[in-house]
Parts: C-alpha cells; structure tokens; sequence
C-alpha cells in the first residue's frame, strides 16, 4: 500500500471507514480516494481526524457505481480499487429488485470496465454469505456480481491486473444487523426471535478489513477468498445481549434462512483449504493450480472433500454467550456504555 493510490467505491460505509482509518495506520499511501454517493457522510469524515494523515492525499468524489463516466474519471491513476458499494438491505431488494441489480450488477460490471480503462492493478470485490445458494435477490445480484469479478481475469490479455473476491459472513454490529436491533430491544424487554435454531456467522470489522488487506497480498486474480470464521447461535446472541429479556418467536422473513453458508457441497469441489481460510478456484483455469496451493500461502493448500460446505450450522468453532458479549463490548457502537468496562 506504501507509495500506493487507492480507491474505494461505498467508501462512507462501515466497511470503507474501518479500511481507510487502518490503512493509515499502518501504510502510507500516496492518494485515498473516497467514492460514494453520500454528500453528508463525506462531509462529516473530512472533519474527523481519524481519515487524515501527513502526506497522504485524501479526496472525496461524489459518484454513483451507476455511472461508468463518472467512475472512469474519478479511477484515473489509481492502483488498487476496494468495492465495496453495493445495495444490502434484503427486504429493500426484494421491493425494488431491478434497483438492487442497476447498483450490484450493472455497477460492478462498470467497475470492472472502469478499471480495465484506467489501469487499475488490483481490485478485490466484497461478498456476502447471502451469495452462496443465494434465495433472496440480495443473494442473487452479489452471486452474479462475484461471477462478473471473478470473470474479468478471463480477458485481461496484456492488462496487468488482478480480479479477486472476499466472501464473509455477519459483520458484528454493523448497520441494520441483529446485534444492534436486539441492543436496542433490550431496553423494552421483549427480543423478537425469528426462529430458536437460527445460527450465523461472525466476523468483526477489523477483522473483515484484515483479511482484505491479506487478499490484496496473496491474489494471483481469479481467487474467491473466504475466512475460517466463528459461529453463534440466536439464542446465545439473546442471552449474551438481555438474559432477563422474554423472547417473542415472530418467524423467519422472506428471503431468509436458518443457516448461512459460505462453501456449498457443489463449490466444495473446487475449494482449496489454507489454515485459516478457504479459496474457491475459478471455474476456468487462469493459472496453474497446483502451483497456486503450494506457493500462494506460506502453509500449503489441501482440496476440500467432496461434501464438504462450510454452513454456519455445522462450523466447527461456536462462540459461547460469555465470547459474544465481549465481543458486542469492543466491536459494537453501544455495546460498552451497555456492559460497562
């Protein structure tokens, strides 16, 4: 990153702010490009000291990943490229679907363009576990947007770039998550529960901005990159949060499932397991793989067993109720003034 110019598309989201203000801690870069449709949330983070730094140039584009023109402009120069916009709500894409597309299909598809058209040399593109056998629209568009990265490798040619993707699950009190909802619910005593044998994974947000930085060192393009990552139960997160509270079942929502998955059975095939995380090979062969699972790490990579998948229901490490709270304590706005020091 030292010397470096990046881009960062949804750059004002929870994600964009961590990445950045960790980046400037450890890295000097040459330029930080922020690009995100939101005027106030740019204001308020060139206010705030956290996003600057000495020698460091810092700019904000107002810009939609709608807009090709716009991003092919704002990418002039730019090394490395974030993207991590996109539209994420699940009931709000299953009411305006063709909006969720316009923005998660058609915008990566012009970053994709964009980058091939400024020289861009790495871009590393953020999933979700809603991608993986996706059955809500949300799912459905990052899907076909990680197939739209992944693909960019196939016709490079003489562009010396790079296409990766990072897929993880629940990141921990980020915006519209449960952990917030029921930190909020607390106060009335009555936590609505959708379903008793819910499970999903967790991630923290630095620990999502950590491994997309390891993305950035170990991609060879083409790679789907997904963490060895924890899970919790519905009720422990309950019982972290309010162990007094009464628990009202009130039903899965549309578009929802039981258990999330990052690997399934039929992806298991082309899986290369690393010691604290997976890769999930092209479908079409950019590069020699067996070379890839001995030099690509500094452990060597091991193929997945057929059925295998890699579902927050059968993962091999829960969190207890104790780890959760700890957890919400430092990761979550909130979380300390509830629980103290």
């Amino acid at each position: 990153m030292n010397g470096k110019t990046l881009l960062i598309t949804g750059g004002t989201g929870s994600f964009g702010k961590k990445f950045i203000e960790t980046v400037l801690s450890r890295f000097s870069p040459k330029k930080i490009i922020i690009f995100s449709r939101d005027e106030l949330k740019q204001f308020e983070m060139q206010q705030n000291p956290k996003y600057r730094k000495d020698g460091v140039l810092m700019r904000y584009f107002i810009g939609d990943v709608r807009d090709k023109e716009r991003l092919t402009r704002a990418l002039a120069g730019v090394d490395f490229v974030v993207h991590a916009a996109a539209l994420k709500q699940v009931p709000a894409a299953e009411y305006n679907p063709f909006e969720a597309v316009k923005t998660n299909v058609i915008g990566g598809q012009n970053v994709i363009d964009a980058c091939y058209e400024t020289g861009v040399k790495k871009v590393v593109a953020l999933s979700t576990d809603k991608a993986a056998a996706p059955i809500n629209l949300y799912g459905a568009t990052k899907l076909t947007s990680d197939k739209l990265f992944i693909a960019a490798n196939n016709y490079r040619g003489t562009h010396d770039i790079k296409f990766s993707v990072v897929r993880y699950g629940n990141v921990m009190g980020s915006r519209g998550s449960v952990i917030p909802f029921f930190l909020d619910k607390k106060k009335e005593g009555i936590l609505p529960i959708t379903d008793e044998r819910m499970t999903r994974f967790n991630i923290t947000l630095q620990e999502g901005v950590d491994f997309v930085l390891s993305a950035f060192d170990r991609m060879w393009g083409g790679e789907l990159f997904v963490p060895k990552i924890p899970s919790y139960k519905i009720l422990d997160l309950a019982k972290a949060i309010a162990p007094d509270a009464k628990l009202e079942n009130v039903g899965i929502r549309p578009g929802e499932k039981l258990h999330e998955e990052m690997i399934t059975i039929t992806d298991s095939i082309n899986t290369v397991e690393f010691n604290d995380y997976y890769v999930i090979l092209p479908s079409t062969q950019v590069w020699d793989i067996e070379k890839f699972r001995v030099e690509s790490s500094t452990n060597y990579g091991k193929f997945c067993e057929y059925g295998f998948s890699y579902n927050s229901g059968t993962n091999e490490k829960f969190l207890t109720v104790d780890e959760i709270r700890e957890l919400i304590k430092v990761n979550v706005d909130g979380g300390n003034a509830v629980y103290g020091d």
